[in-house]
């Protein structure tokens, strides 16, 4: 879905970093948001965001959110790389 968003030409130029694509602000800020309100998932976020897992992991702890992890993810995953042979 395309999305079009009106943003006064004063004002666009405070919404970037550095003069970063105003169009990847927004639609990490959409995607943030619904992740904090629950909406999405981290997978959706992902896959809205076009990011690896290590990727995601990265930009979430750059925005203040921080992933719980549990011993139960950890051993889910050791079991599961077991299974594959790693």
């Amino acid at each position: 879905m395309d999305v079009t968003v009106q943003i006064p030409d004063a004002i666009a130029p405070h919404l970037t970093e550095g003069g970063g694509d105003l169009a990847r602000v927004a639609l990490e800020s959409v995607a943030l948001e619904a992740l904090r309100a629950g909406r999405i998932t981290e997978v959706q976020l992902r896959k809205m965001l076009g990011l690896a897992r290590i990727e995601l992991d990265g930009f979430l702890k750059a925005h203040g959110i921080y992933q719980e992890y549990t011993l139960e993810d950890f051993e889910q995953e050791r079991q599961a790389l077991k299974e594959i042979g790693l």
